[in-house]
């Protein structure tokens, strides 16, 4: 593994909290995986026997329902580990995960952790911080879509690409549309409509990449009452 993977695992939510030993003897044993883009990873309903840690790309968990619809999960890019806590129960994936981009995932095994876990009761916190921030990035999903309008969830998800705090800012769209669309909970279609609403607050979509004039105003705009955000 190179150093610099197993520096972003050592570093990510899943590990971070784990003594430098156990750290190290998990990432021992654990495997560089490279996936293309549409790849998939894991099925859903698949036995669980691994956790993953994305180490370059993105990857997408979703779910498919009865009619064959596809519910997008999440989204993941560089540090992020997913899968914890259905591996620690020898359970089954409720969901997929597949390759959005070509992508280079740090895979750990289940049972690996769980040794230490039984050696090291320590680990078991950094289970539980990786699993708390599944659940608050749920909770906040769930939040979006029942107290924002589509224009308003567009605009939240442009800030947490951006790199700048004031001013003027390009930020590239990381996927393709129609995957953003459903990681934000509407269709395609209305995220075009979405971001058309959205010029009136100075933002300019040209293929993957968004101009943003002004972030303050993007932000006042995230925050307002979206029975305001209706009317603009």
């Amino acid at each position: 593994m190179k150093a610099e993977y197993a520096a972003l695992a050592r570093s990510s939510i899943l590990l971070s909290a784990a003594p430098d030993a156990v750290a190290r003897a998990v990432l021992d044993e654990a495997h560089v995986r490279q996936f293309p883009r549409g790849a998939t990873i894991f099925l859903q309903d698949e036995r669980a026997r691994a956790i993953y840690i994305v180490a370059e790309g993105w990857v997408k968990l979703y779910r498919i329902a009865p009619s064959g619809a596809e519910a997008v999960v999440g989204v993941f890019t560089k540090g992020a580990s997913f899968g914890e806590a259905v591996a620690f129960r020898n359970d089954t994936y409720p969901v997929a995960a597949e390759a959005v981009t070509d992508c280079t995932l740090i895979r750990i095994e289940a049972d690996s952790l769980l040794r230490r876990i039984r050696d090291n009761p320590e680990v078991a916190i950094a289970i539980l911080s990786a699993t708390f921030v599944h659940l608050h990035s749920l909770v906040t999903q769930v939040e979006q879509l029942k107290a924002q309008t589509g224009a308003q969830r567009v605009a939240e998800f442009l800030l947490e690409l951006a790199d700048c705090d004031s001013g003027a800012c390009k930020v590239t769209l990381p996927y393709d549309k129609v995957l953003i669309a459903g990681r934000l909970g509407m269709k395609p279609e209305s995220l075009s409509r979405a971001f058309a609403r959205l010029k009136e607050q100075g933002v300019t979509v040209r293929q993957n990449l968004a101009q943003i004039e002004d972030i303050a105003v993007l932000r006042t705009y995230v925050e307002e009452d979206p029975a305001m955000a209706w009317t603009r």
